[in-house]
């Protein structure tokens, strides 16, 4: 099945500062809202993009995969309070018509090779079946893009990797550098930084682990230079913008989060 490459029209900036006074309600509450879920078969309502979020299974024990119910770790961390401000940030500050419901994607369903984009979180407890590695391995080589969030350190980015190289076996990892066009595809990404998670309230540590000091930004590209898969390390995203609408989360870490997912959003929509 070809993947459909849905291209929307030229996201805008809507604002010449990015502070996240522009993204807050009143209330001081944890989220910008609620947005309806859709599971498996895909959402009914026609959208030019789909937050899709993928569906593993969990092959360690530290972060089992708990069923749509559950909502506590593995593939389901921060959901869907995360993916649905993310969502809402996105219709806020771009033209890129997403209508639907949140989306979890399943490896086994075909309705993955609908969506260009997918977020998946905590992926140094990931597993795959030979069956299940080939169809995410069909999915980015046909012009699929994931975005791989929170995890720390060097066990965990080995854990990571096995899966990777599973679906990718002939993959290289690279460095991303900050000219990199991706960085400059909707907004101009000059400095980044650790993007921490919720931790950083109570302790003011930007790391969750000692041996995760450092924050990674790497990526995969295909054999045309197209980057599929774009690796956030030692850092956790998903909290900044699941936190983003707190006063004691700093907006300097929500902000750079927001600015890099819709670039990647950008980027895989177009490239």
């Amino acid at each position: 099945m070809k993947l459909a490459r849905l291209f929307p029209a030229i996201a805008l900036l809507l604002s010449l500062s990015f502070g996240l006074f522009a993204l807050q309600r009143g209330g001081g509450g944890r989220g910008f809202g609620r947005a309806q879920l859709s599971f498996s078969d895909g959402p009914a309502i026609p959208s030019e993009f789909y937050f899709s979020r993928l569906h593993y299974n969990s092959g360690y024990a530290s972060g089992g995969s708990f069923g749509y119910g559950g909502f506590r770790g593995g593939w389901s961390q921060d959901f869907p309070r995360a993916d649905d401000d993310c969502l809402v940030v996105l219709r806020r500050l771009t033209r890129i018509d997403a209508p639907a419901a949140l989306n979890v994607v399943e490896i086994d369903s075909d309705t993955m090779f609908n969506y260009p984009w997918m977020y998946a979180v905590g992926v140094s407890t990931w597993a795959f079946t030979d069956d299940e590695a080939k169809r995410l391995r069909d999915y980015l080589l046909k012009g699929g893009f994931l975005m791989v969030d929170h995890f720390h350190g060097p066990d965990q980015w080995n854990r990571f990797m096995a899966g990777m190289s599973q679906v990718l076996p002939n993959a290289t990892v690279e460095d991303l550098k900050d000219g990199d066009e991706i960085y400059h595809v909707l907004y101009s990404i000059d400095e980044k930084f650790q993007i921490p998670g919720e931790q950083y309230v109570n302790t003011g540590r930007t790391y969750e682990r000692p041996d995760a000091t450092v924050p990674i930004w790497r990526a995969i590209r295909d054999d045309h230079g197209r980057i599929i898969v774009a690796i956030c390390a030692n850092m956790h995203l998903g909290d900044a913008w699941e936190w983003a609408n707190t006063p004691e989360y700093p907006e300097k870490f929500s902000g750079l989060a927001f600015r890099v997912v819709l670039n990647y959003i950008n980027y895989a929509m177009t490239h």
